[in-house]
C-alpha cells in the first residue's frame, strides 16, 4: 500500500485501519482496491481540512477589518484625553485583534503541510514588547 497524504487527525485512524486490514486474509486485487480507497479517502479528508482552515481563516480576516474601523477613534485621542477607559479600550482592541490574527495565522499554517513550509514558529504578536521596541 502506497504512502498516506499528510492529514492531521485523519492520518493515524487510517494507519490503524491499515495496520489491521493488513493481517486480513484478503484477495491481492482486494487489498489493493482497499489501499487506493483508503489513499483516495486521507486525501479528500485533507482537502476538508484545508477548506475550513481557511474558512476560518478568512473569517478571523473578517473579524479584524470590522475591528480596524474602531481604531479611527485613536486619531481624534490626545495626551489630553480626560477618559481614560478611552486608552483601555483602544489597547482591548489591538489585543483582539492580535488574537484574531494569531488564530488566522494557525489556521493558514495548518493548511500548508509542514514540510513545504518548514516552519512550526509561534504567533508573532503572541508576547507583547513594552512601547517604543516595536
Amino acid at each position: 500500500m502506497s504512502a498516506l497524504v499528510d492529514a492531521p487527525g485523519t492520518t493515524d485512524l487510517i494507519a490503524r485501519l491499515r495496520r489491521l486490514l493488513s493481517s486480513a486474509n484478503l484477495e491481492c486485487t482486494c487489498r489493493t482496491t482497499l489501499g487506493r480507497a483508503l489513499d483516495r479517502f486521507t486525501v479528500l479528508e485533507r482537502r476538508r481540512q484545508v477548506r475550513s482552515a481557511l474558512r476560518d481563516a478568512r473569517a478571523r480576516r473578517d473579524e479584524i477589518v470590522a475591528k480596524l474601523a474602531f481604531l479611527t477613534e485613536l486619531n481624534d485621542i490626545t495626551e489630553h484625553e480626560p477618559d481614560q477607559t478611552a486608552f483601555d479600550e483602544l489597547a482591548v482592541l489591538f489585543d483582539e485583534i492580535c488574537d484574531a490574527a494569531s488564530a488566522a495565522a494557525a489556521a493558514i499554517r495548518f493548511s500548508t503541510p509542514m514540510q513545504a513550509t518548514g516552519t512550526d514558529s509561534p504567533p508573532r504578536c503572541a508576547s507583547t514588547l513594552p512601547p517604543g521596541q516595536a
